[in-house]
């Protein structure tokens, strides 16, 4: 199996700590984010890893070289101008049209199940599943509503207070079919605001698994701050 790892962003909304050091480089437990990431895929027997990378990328790829002290196979791209989440993927299309992979974002922490976002994709008819975790504060994230077989009819992105009742938050883990590169525009593009909205108003099959499980983020000063005082 492979997997996409999303490294790219400038972490804008915590430019006091990622103006010096990118999101995906951040220190917890004295391991860097990406690294816990890395982990998850290796543990599901996923080593053929793809990461993409723009913000201070020379600091990633020093640390993770080709991926050899933790036993997979890094391959990078290197964006000039950011291509957003989805755009991403455009850069490894080549090696990813022959069977689902992975996207992961890798500036955040959660030890999701990946054989279950399989399970799902095994059993029915869709283009992707995507992993939720349950949240109260939900206005600075994507949400989903589901049908009875977790199939989502409706993803918003960042909702407005009481435009829905869901909360079940896009916890950055995604398994999808390489079909998924028809709906990838040129240029930037990102899941949340511009593919998921898409392939639902297209009539695609997306599916969800939600679990009540906790995911580290670090999105702001704030949640940066208080995700490492647990630490101790």
């Amino acid at each position: 199996m492979k997997a996409i790892i999303l490294a790219a962003g400038k972490g804008e909304r915590i430019k006091e700590i990622s103006k010096f050091t990118p999101k995906p480089m951040f220190l917890y437990k004295g391991k860097p984010i990406i690294q816990y990431n890395i982990e998850l895929c290796k543990k599901y027997g996923i080593t053929d890893i793809y990461v993409n990378t723009h913000h201070h990328s020379n600091q990633i790829q020093e640390y993770l070289g080709k991926g050899e002290k933790l036993d997979v196979k890094i391959t990078y791209s290197f964006e000039e101008d950011l291509l957003g989440t989805s755009g991403a993927l455009l850069n490894f299309k080549n090696f990813l049209q022959d069977a689902p992979f992975f996207v992961i974002y890798s500036d955040q922490i959660c030890d999701f199940d990946l054989n279950e976002l399989i399970k799902k994709y095994n059993d029915n008819n869709g283009i992707g599943v995507i992993a939720f975790h349950y949240r109260e504060d939900i206005i600075h994230s994507g949400v989903a509503e589901f049908d009875s077989n977790m199939k989502i009819i409706r993803f918003i992105e960042k909702p407005k207070p009481d435009e829905t009742d869901s909360h079940w938050v896009n916890a950055g883990i995604y398994y999808l079919n390489p079909a998924i590169f028809d709906f990838v525009p040129a240029g930037t593009s990102d899941f949340g605001k511009d593919i998921f909205p898409e392939l639902l108003k297209k009539q695609q099959n997306l599916f969800g698994v939600c679990k009540n499980k906790e995911v580290k983020v670090f999105d702001t000063l704030e949640m940066y701050n208080k995700t490492i005082s647990l630490e101790s």
